[in-house]
C-alpha cells in the first residue's frame, strides 16, 4: 500500500527577494528559500533582526512579489497575484493593534467586514448573520476583558490589548486558508501578551488553521506552535519539526540560536 501523500498547504519554491537592486543599499532579504507547511500546521519563526521574517510573511500575503521563485497555496499559484486578490484565503494579525481593525466602526461593524473578506460588497452592506455572531462572541470570552459586551462601542476606544485580541478574532472569523501573525503580541504589555497568546493557540487548534507566527520572544517560540524555523541572512538555516519542537525549551532554543547565529556570522567573515 502507497503512503498516502499529503497536500501542501503552503510552499515556497526557490523564492528570493532583493531590495534596492544595483545599488550600495542592495539587500538580499530571500535567498532561494524553499519551504513546504501542511495543512493545519502551526509554524513559528525567529531570527535576528534582518533576518528575513518579515519578508517572508509579506511574500506570503502578497505584500512583496518575489524576484524569482514560485508561491503555492492550496497548490494554486499565486506568486504574482496582489494582496488583495489573496484577501480571501489570507487572514493577518500584524503587530500593532490600530493596523488590524477601524478605529471609527463599532466592533460589531469590524467584526461584519472581517466576515465579508474576499466576499462581493456592492453594494456595500454590515452583513452579520446570528451565526457569525455567536461565534464571534464565544470566540470574545477572553480572561475578563469584557469586549465581548461591547458590541456598539467604537473599537478606538477599546485598550492596546482588546484590539489586538478583536483583530485576532477578525482575521480567524472567515476561516482563512493561511493565518499569518507578524509579532502580533510584541507591543503588548506582558500580562496581555500571555492572554492574547493563549487565545492564539486555542483558535488554531480549535478551527485547525495553517498558521504562521513570527515572534523574537524566545519563550513563546519555544511554548507555541508545532515547528519552529530559525532564520538568519534571507535563509533558513534550522528547522525544528514537530518531534524536536515537543522537546524544545527556552534555554535550549537560546543555546542553539546563538551558536547557530554566531557561526552564520563567523562562516561569512570567512566567505564560507
Amino acid at each position: 500500500m502507497h503512503d498516502r501523500i499529503v497536500k501542501a498547504a503552503v510552499e515556497l519554491v526557490n523564492v528570493s527577494v532583493t531590495f534596492n537592486e544595483g545599488t550600495s543599499n542592495e539587500v538580499r532579504a530571500l535567498e532561494n528559500v524553499n519551504l513546504r507547511i501542511e495543512p493545519g500546521e502551526y509554524l513559528s519563526i525567529i531570527g535576528p533582526n534582518g533576518a528575513g521574517k518579515t519578508t517572508l510573511i509579506n511574500v506570503l500575503a502578497g505584500v512583496v512579489l518575489p524576484a524569482s521563485g514560485t508561491v503555492l497555496l492550496n497548490q494554486s499559484d499565486v506568486t504574482r497575484l496582489s494582496t488583495h486578490k489573496r484577501a480571501k484565503w489570507i487572514g493577518r494579525v500584524f503587530q500593532d493593534p490600530k493596523d488590524g481593525t477601524a478605529a471609527t466602526f463599532t466592533l460589531r461593524e469590524n467584526l461584519a467586514l472581517a466576515a465579508l473578506r474576499g466576499k462581493p460588497r456592492s453594494p456595500f452592506r454590515y452583513a452579520f448573520h446570528h451565526r457569525d455572531l455567536d461565534m464571534a462572541r464565544q470566540m470574545l470570552k477572553d480572561y475578563g476583558s469584557e469586549i465581548g459586551a461591547r458590541f456598539t462601542v467604537d473599537v478606538g476606544l477599546l485598550s492596546g490589548g482588546q484590539r489586538q485580541l478583536l483583530a485576532l478574532i477578525m482575521a480567524v472569523l472567515a476561516r482563512p486558508l493561511l493565518l499569518l501573525l507578524d509579532e502580533h503580541v510584541a507591543a503588548l504589555d506582558p500580562h496581555m501578551a500571555d492572554q492574547v497568546m493563549r487565545k492564539t493557540d486555542e483558535l488554531v487548534r480549535e478551527h485547525r488553521l495553517t498558521s504562521v507566527m513570527v515572534t523574537h520572544n524566545m519563550r513563546m517560540a519555544a511554548r507555541y506552535g508545532d515547528r519552529l524555523l530559525i532564520m538568519n541572512h534571507g535563509r533558513i538555516v534550522k528547522d525544528f519539526g514537530r518531534h524536536d519542537k515537543a522537546a524544545l525549551d527556552e534555554d535550549t532554543l537560546v543555546e542553539e540560536f546563538r551558536r547557530i547565529v554566531a557561526n552564520e556570522v563567523t562562516d561569512r567573515l570567512l566567505g564560507a
